[in-house]
């Protein structure tokens, strides 16, 4: 027996002896539309704008601005064998999931969708939020806006010739495997620092000027 007979047989032998799907989609997630999360607890959270803020940390108006936004970046067709998941329930799950940092999987149950479809989605509209904000939220400065933050650190906290105020977060994180101590800190835990640069008005309460992050 040659080499292509021999993986002939090897590929009609696998082809027999694996499981075949017992269903294209499971029973449980075709009612999603009924029971999953976006289509019942979402939409009675609709009627308290503070408990819709705790889930989402966005408000309504905050969540609808942004569905206009990337809306159209993250809409899907329909196909044959299935009707797409809405733009707007999208957004939800990447939401919730940036809110929370809930596993894929416990998403997955509580929307009724497969946790790799999850995790496509959160990639997928992650990056449509990062694309159709950047412009407005971290554009790059001009020399006007230069001289503005300086003279907004010297008119607000009597700091002259600074530009940007520097601080870090710690973003807890499951440890990835065989990393050792890499990403453990001094808090205890596993995380990646987040170091951002902001302008004069990061203050509680004022919208700030992010004017670079890094990872």
């Amino acid at each position: 027996m040659n080499n292509v007979q021999r993986n002939a047989l090897i590929a009609l032998l696998y082809y027999r002896i694996r499981p075949r799907r017992r269903f294209w989609v499971h029973q449980i997630r075709r009612l999603r539309v009924n029971n999953g999360d976006y289509h019942r607890l979402v939409q009675e959270l609709r009627l308290d704008d503070d408990l819709f803020q705790r889930y989402f940390r966005l408000n309504q108006a905050e969540f609808d601005d942004l569905l206009t936004r990337v809306g159209p970046r993250i809409a899907r067709l329909n196909t044959s064998f299935r009707e797409a998941i809405i733009p707007a329930e999208r957004l939800a799950i990447c939401q919730r999931y940036l809110a929370t940092g809930d596993s894929f999987m416990t998403i997955s149950f509580s929307y009724r969708v497969a946790s790799c479809t999850v995790a496509g989605i959160v990639g997928d509209v992650s990056w449509a939020i990062w694309d159709c904000l950047v412009e407005e939220f971290m554009p790059v400065p001009t020399k006007q806006d230069w001289r503005d933050m300086a003279e907004g650190f010297l008119q607000r906290w009597n700091f002259p010739n600074c530009l940007g105020s520097i601080d870090g977060k710690h973003v807890v994180i499951q440890a990835p495997p065989n990393s050792g101590s890499l990403y453990h800190n001094y808090k205890g835990t596993f995380s990646i620092v987040l170091l951002a640069v902001v302008d004069a008005d990061s203050i509680p309460g004022h919208r700030c000027r992010w004017l670079w992050t890094e990872q």
